[in-house]
């Protein structure tokens, strides 16, 4: 086993593994354990008892937080011309169609979250391969493949995750940061 440093036991110390904490207290905790130079993320990782290579136990789902995860996040819409002002209108970071997909054959990446309709579906089929590996691929079971691109997109930078459980049952996300209040948890 490895030895722990300082800030580790220290840590340690104050925390009871054997103890239940109520949510505020956890959160309080939370901000008194922490000893990162940055604004660090708060995971919430939960062992649901389920076995996920069985279809009827898969766990799966997307819900908005109410204060949002603390991260900026940038979004891609790929739609027609005539969606493009109300993308724009929502908060929509990069709005377009061709050139960004040009952009993403030629190896570009740098966002968050893609969302786009139905009709253009079959302009992103070919860069399906590039998307897939990094969970950019639009999807309508997590509501990025839909009609509504406004409400869509506001959705998307309020904090919208999506989980799901992994091959031992248990579902992390983050839903926070550090910094945030007892009340904004």
């Amino acid at each position: 086993m490895s030895k722990l440093t300082k800030n580790q036991k220290v840590a340690e110390a104050k925390v009871d593994s054997h103890r239940q904490y109520k949510l505020t207290e956890a959160c309080e905790l939370v901000k008194e354990v922490s000893y990162a130079k940055f604004d660090a993320s708060v995971e919430l990782s939960v062992r649901l008892g389920v076995d996920p290579r069985k279809a009827n136990q898969m766990v799966r789902g997307v819900v908005t937080l109410p204060h949002g995860t603390g991260k900026v996040t940038r979004v891609l819409v790929l739609c027609t011309p005539d969606k493009e002002a109300e993308a724009q209108g929502a908060g929509a970071d990069f709005v377009g169609l061709d050139d960004y997909i040009e952009k993403i054959k030629g190896g570009w990446t740098d966002v968050d979250v893609i969302i786009c309709t139905p009709t253009v579906m079959a302009k992103i089929g070919p860069i399906g391969r590039i998307l897939g590996p990094r969970g950019l691929m639009p999807n309508p079971k997590t509501g990025t493949v839909t009609m509504d691109i406004a409400t869509a997109v506001k959705e998307v930078k309020a904090g919208k995750i999506d989980f799901k459980v992994d091959k031992q049952g248990i579902v992390h996300t983050a839903i926070g940061k550090v910094s945030f209040s007892a009340q904004h948890r």
